[in-house]
C-alpha cells in the first residue's frame, strides 16, 4: 500500500478581511501576541509526537505490515511495534485491544536531509498526486477481507475506513511536492459537528472545488510567530491548532480533551527546536556584508538574527507582497468554515483558538531558510537564487524525488528547467495556485547584493 495521507492540517479560513489602507497607501499589519500555554516537558512532548494516539483510528498492523513491508530506517530509534515502520506513522491500541497503525505529524512536519532526520522540518517531498492517492477500491476490499477473517480488527478499523473512504477522492494535487493539507481541513470539517465533532457521513457544509497547494513552514518558526498558517489567520492558543488533526478519527470531544492535555508538553518540544545549521562553506566577509544589506532592505518585514534578534510579526497585503492569491481567497476566503471553526469546541474552555483572515501573507522568520526550499507558500521556487531575481525562475521545472540533490551554490533543490507542463513530476506555475510570482522585493539588489545576502542567509 502506497503513502497515503497527510496529516497536519492547516485548518481553514477566511470571512471578513483586514488591510490597512493609509492616505492611499497599503501597509504592513502587525500580528499582536496571544496568551499561550506554558510550563510543558520537552521531552514527553517527543515522545506524545512521535508514539502518542492522538490520531485514534488506522490499519490493523498485521495488514500494513504486509502492504508496506518492514521500514528499511528507523530514524526515531523507536522500539516495539514502531521499530519496523516508518516514522510517518505510529503504532496504537484501539479500544478493543487490537494494535492499529495511525498516521502521524511527522508525515508533514518532518524531512530527510542528507540521510538525517530533522524534526520539525516540512516535507517537501511529499506525493499527492493521483497515484499516490489511498485507493477507495483497495480500502473496501480490505475491509470485506477483514469482516471475513478478523471481525475484531475491523471493528477496531471501521471508524478510520469510513473517514478514508470519504476523503479520500478529495486529495489530489497536481504535481509533486506540494502539500493538501487546507483541502483534508475542509472536507474533514464539512463532515464534523463543530460542538460535538461526531462524524456525518454526508457533508454539512459545501466543500469547495480543487485543492489549493501549499509548502509546509517549519516548526522553529513557531517560537517567534504570533499567529499560524500562512494568512496569520491562527490566533489564540496555538495547541488548538496543533491537535486538529485529531479531526481525522476523533469519536467525541472527551477525546479532544485528552489530547488536548498534551498540548503544553508538545508545545514545549516544538519550541525547543533549532534550525540545523548550514553544512557548507561559508564566506564570512562575504556574509558580513549581506547582513548589512538585508538589515537595511529586508530587516522590516523578515526581522533582525543574532544577539538582538527581533521579528516584527507583519502580515503583508496582496497589493504589496503580490504572490499568488488563491490559498488565501479559497477556504481562507469561506464565512462558511471561518465560522464552523469560530462556533466550534476549539473556541471554548480557557485557552481557545479563533480565525481572524487576511488578505495577503505573514512575512515569516528566515531561521534556517537555507534548508526549506522549494521557497514562496506553495513551494513555487526551487532555490533562493531565483527567490531573490523573479527573472530566474522558471515556468515549469523537475526534481529527483528518488534521490535528493541540494544545490549548494544556488541554495535550493537542483533542478532541471523544463519547455512545457508534463504531469505530475513537472511543477506547472500556469496552474491555478501554482504561481511563482509577487516578492519581487529582491529584483532590486544588484547581483553583488543578492549574491551577499544569500551568503547571510546560510548563516540564519
Amino acid at each position: 500500500m502506497k503513502k497515503w495521507l497527510v496529516l497536519t492540517l492547516i485548518v481553514i479560513s477566511g470571512v471578513a478581511f483586514t488591510t490597512v489602507l493609509t492616505n492611499g497607501i497599503y501597509e504592513p499589519v502587525p500580528v499582536p501576541p496571544s496568551a499561550q500555554r506554558t510550563g510543558g516537558n520537552v521531552q514527553k512532548g517527543y515522545e506524545y509526537l512521535t508514539t502518542g494516539d492522538y490520531v485514534k483510528g488506522g490499519i490493523p498492523y498485521n495488514m500494513f505490515k504486509l502492504g508496506m513491508g518492514k521500514s528499511r530506517t528507523n530514524y526515531l530509534e523507536r522500539t516495539g511495534k514502531n521499530e519496523d515502520i516508518s516514522h510517518e506513522y505510529t503504532a496504537i491500541t484501539s479500544a478493543n485491544g487490537e494494535i492499529l497503525v495511525a498516521p502521524n505529524c511527522m508525515q508533514c512536519h518532518a524531512q530527510v536531509f542528507d540521510n538525517k532526520l530533522i524534526m520539525g522540518l516540512g516535507n517537501s517531498f511529499s506525493d499527492f498526486t493521483e497515484n499516490e492517492k489511498l485507493n477507495v477500491s483497495r480500502l473496501k476490499t480490505a475491509e470485506s477481507m477483514l469482516k471475513l477473517t478478523a471481525p475484531n480488527k475491523y471493528k477496531a478499523a471501521k471508524p478510520f475506513f469510513d473517514v478514508a473512504k470519504t476523503i479520500t477522492p478529495y486529495l489530489h494535487a497536481e504535481v509533486q511536492g506540494v502539500n493538501t493539507a487546507d483541502r483534508l481541513a475542509a472536507v474533514l470539517v464539512a463532515h464534523r459537528d463543530p460542538v460535538t465533532f461526531k462524524w456525518n457521513a454526508e457533508p454539512q457544509l459545501q466543500i469547495p472545488d480543487g485543492v489549493v497547494p501549499s509548502d509546509v513552514p517549519p516548526w522553529w518558526l513557531l517560537k517567534k510567530k504570533n499567529a499560524m498558517f500562512y494568512n496569520g489567520f491562527g490566533r489564540g492558543d496555538f495547541g488548538r491548532f496543533l491537535m486538529a488533526s485529531n479531526l481525522l478519527t476523533v469519536n467525541d470531544t472527551a477525546e479532544s480533551h485528552e489530547v488536548d492535555s498534551h498540548m503544553p508538553d508538545l508545545l514545549a518540544y516544538i519550541y525547543s527546536l533549532e534550525p540545523p545549521k548550514y553544512p557548507g562553506t561559508i564566506n564570512a566577509e562575504l556574509a558580513s556584508e549581506g547582513e548589512k544589506i538585508f538589515n537595511k532592505k529586508c530587516s522590516s518585514c523578515h526581522g533582525t538574527y543574532g544577539a538582538a534578534e527581533k521579528y516584527p510579526n507583519l502580515l503583508i497585503p496582496e497589493a504589496i507582497i503580490q504572490t499568488d492569491s488563491l490559498l488565501y481567497k479559497s477556504n481562507y476566503s469561506s464565512p462558511q468554515f471561518v465560522n464552523w471553526f469560530n462556533q466550534s469546541w476549539f473556541t471554548s474552555g480557557d485557552h481557545p483558538a479563533r480565525l481572524e483572515p487576511f488578505e495577503g501573507y505573514i512575512a515569516p522568520p528566515l531561521d534556517g531558510i537555507w534548508v526549506t526550499a522549494p521557497y514562496l507558500h506553495n513551494a513555487s521556487v526551487p532555490t533562493l537564487e531565483a527567490l531573490l531575481n523573479s527573472d530566474l525562475r522558471p515556468k515549469y521545472w523537475s526534481r529527483d524525488f528518488n534521490k535528493q540533490e541540494y544545490d549548494y551554490e544556488k541554495i535550493g533543490w537542483k533542478y532541471t528547467k523544463e519547455e512545457k507542463p508534463g504531469g505530475k513530476h513537472i511543477y506547472n506555475t500556469n496552474l491555478p495556485g501554482y504561481g511563482n510570482y509577487g516578492h519581487t522585493f529582491g529584483d532590486k539588489l544588484t547581483e553583488k547584493e543578492r549574491k551577499a545576502v544569500i551568503e547571510y542567509m546560510k548563516t540564519l
